[in-house]
């Protein structure tokens, strides 16, 4: 009887030892467990700064990029608002010029007024006028454009007619209907004109000496 119950308590001290070790090694087992995902964590908060000062980085580089276009977009339209704000202005106010041309045109081709005195004081008023508002366009930067003479260039001038004349190069502007006019750099508007063109007589003659030459 006495030995069954020194069996039986070297059995369950046996049993309570296997116990005990199963209990430390998943004690030991969830320690590790723990270490490993301790470990992992500190990897990724070590990580996760780096990557968001970088992507700060970029979004900031990115916004001063916008800023600098902004600004320069914003400088742009403050210079040609400051150049060319009066440009609307400036073009209709040219037709105070066209008015006092036709004034001047309707007085010279009234019967009446011909050959009188009061119609050249007039005219000499109107032309008193028509400079002083030249002179104040041209300290506003807008000037008229020269065409007499000059050779039909399309961006200052239109051509409205061709006048047959032999004396000039084709091309030549010979009749300035409306005077053109720029502001700075920008055309306001372009001179009407009319431009010469040879006669149909010596646009002939080429035709003809060729024609001789080659019957010779």
């Amino acid at each position: 009887m006495v030995k069954e119950q020194e069996t039986s308590k070297q059995e369950d001290l046996s049993s309570k030892n296997k116990d005990t070790k199963i209990d430390e090694e998943n004690h030991n087992d969830k320690e590790s467990n723990s270490e490993k995902e301790s470990q992992s964590a500190s990897e990724k908060k070590e990580i996760a700064p780096e990557e968001i000062i970088k992507e700060l980085e970029d979004k900031l580089a990115r916004a001063f990029a916008e800023m600098e276009n902004q600004r320069r977009r914003f400088e742009k339209e403050k210079e040609e608002a400051f150049e060319y704000g009066g440009f609307l202005f400036a073009k209709e106010a040219l037709n105070l010029i066209d008015n006092l041309e036709r004034s001047k045109q309707a007085l010279k081709n009234d019967d009446k007024l011909k050959n009188t005195e009061a119609l050249n004081k007039t005219l000499e008023h109107l032309d008193i006028i028509n400079k002083d508002l030249i002179s104040i366009f041209s300290k506003n930067n807008i000037k008229p454009i020269e065409s007499l003479n000059k050779k039909l260039d399309p961006n200052l001038h239109q051509a409205m007619m061709e006048i047959e004349d032999n004396q000039r190069e084709p091309g030549t502007i010979i009749q300035e209907i409306q005077k053109g006019f720029t502001i700075k750099d920008r055309l306001l508007r372009p001179s009407l004109v009319g431009v010469s063109k040879k006669t149909e007589d010596e646009i002939k003659k080429p035709k003809e000496n060729v024609e001789k030459e080659e019957d010779n």
